[in-house]
């Protein structure tokens, strides 16, 4: 029999941010390259259309600067997203540890107390059998000694009779 789980590995939360993170960055520089493309598309047929004059021309420059100066904000917005995700994660982590560290150290503190409260127990239990071995073993003696003193008169009125 294998050790090995059929299902798969769970990912972590900062994995699925970074996930997150990859996904909305692939999309807008996907959106702004189609952004870019339909505008190309659109000044091509826009000079097809409009006769061969200086305006269009200018226009389609302004156009053209329009487009990439959009594509350009769009990818350094992403970009601002991403580093914010990232600070925003590296936070909650830090958080997170600092947390850990807190829960541990309490634990190892009550841990400590049970342990001082048993040793404390144990001690006070083992006084206690004693002093109440004490007088069970003082009765003892005396009991034995009068035992032994009983039989010794008896085995001594024995051999004088």
């Amino acid at each position: 029999m294998s050790d090995k789980s059929n299902q798969p590995e769970e990912k972590g939360f900062f994995e699925k941010v970074k996930e997150t993170i990859e996904e909305l960055w692939e999309g807008t520089k996907d959106k702004a390259e189609d952004i870019k493309d339909a505008a190309e598309d659109k000044i091509e047929d826009l000079t097809k259309k409009a006769p061969k004059k200086t305006t269009v021309k200018r226009k389609v420059a302004t156009a053209k600067k329009a487009i990439t100066t959009k594509a350009a904000d769009v990818t350094k917005k992403t970009t601002e997203v991403k580093k914010k995700a990232e600070t925003k994660a590296a936070d909650v982590k830090k958080k997170a540890e600092a947390k850990v560290a807190d829960i541990k150290t309490k634990a190892k503190k009550e841990v400590a107390a049970a342990k001082d409260k048993a040793t404390t127990a144990k001690k006070t239990a083992t006084t206690k059998a004693t002093a109440v071995k004490k007088p069970v073993t003082a009765k003892a003696d005396t009991a034995k000694k009068t035992v032994s003193a009983k039989s010794t008169t008896a085995k001594s009125k024995a051999k004088a009779a």
